[in-house]
């Protein structure tokens, strides 16, 4: 063990894995497919992002919400052929930003961001998941057919419309819904919209400032890999794993 860790790097304790036999190194496999096979790897998604742009969020914090959408966009490997990115802001009525396919770049789509308007009016929720389910993924869109769809919904308050069905309709459709909350967001519409397991698809936060937190929990979630071994990156570094361990063994350090 303490030649492992003279191995490893800082911090240790992110760095060091120990494993009884080789029957349970497969279990490291989720850990290293989180370090390594993030989004940044190439995985092809078609991520969505729906704001909300009520009066309630005032314009200091609908900046914030714009660093938190580009905080999150910096983690992507956007491209063509691997993650495109929409935009909609909703209030009182819905409003597409931007659709899944027109920037290719995260310059581009940062830029987009930073010159989005607050629409600064009421929350119609449940109006913009329908409309999330009826247009965002549509091929007429930029939705890809065969290619995983991520929806990120933010919120600030209790929605002035009901949505469960559409809520409901997202998930039946397959799409991998994330459900964020900040200040006065109701929990049990948080819980109705996030995809199971609910408790890894919902976060809230009671301060505006803090979503920044949320962000880097959502960078290493959000990527929706088909096959971890097909992550050239983990099949490299495991080999080299097992190496590494059956040298160690047959010369008795371990």
């Amino acid at each position: 063990m303490h030649t492992l860790r003279q191995i490893a790097s800082e911090p240790l304790d992110e760095h060091v894995d120990y494993v009884e036999s080789y029957s349970v190194i497969e279990k490291l496999t989720k850990k290293f497919q989180e370090a390594f096979c993030a989004c940044s790897g190439g995985a092809a998604t078609d991520l969505v992002f729906l704001i909300d742009g009520s009066k309630s969020v005032r314009p200091e914090n609908f900046e914030l919400v714009k660093k938190f959408i580009n905080q999150i966009v910096d983690s992507l490997d956007v491209s063509d052929r691997n993650a495109h990115v929409g935009l909609v802001q909703y209030s009182s009525s819905v409003r597409q930003e931007f659709p899944l396919g027109r920037f290719s770049s995260k310059k581009d789509i940062k830029s987009a961001v930073r010159k989005m308007s607050y629409m600064e009016k009421g929350t119609m929720t449940g109006q913009a998941l329908k409309y999330l389910v009826d247009n965002s993924f549509a091929i007429s869109s930029g939705g890809r057919p065969g290619v995983p769809k991520v929806a990120i919904v933010f919120t600030d308050g209790r929605s002035q419309d009901y949505i469960n069905d559409a809520a409901k309709k997202a998930k039946e459709l397959g799409y991998k819904m994330f459900a964020v909350g900040v200040g006065n967001a109701v929990e049990d519409e948080l819980r109705e919209i996030a995809s199971e397991p609910v408790s890894e698809h919902y976060f809230y936060t009671a301060d505006f400032k803090t979503i920044n937190q949320i962000a880097k929990k959502l960078q290493s979630k959000i990527c929706v890999e088909e096959d971890p071994c097909e992550c050239e990156a983990i099949v490299k570094f495991q080999t080299k794993v097992d190496n590494l361990i059956k040298a160690l063994t047959q010369k008795h350090i371990l």
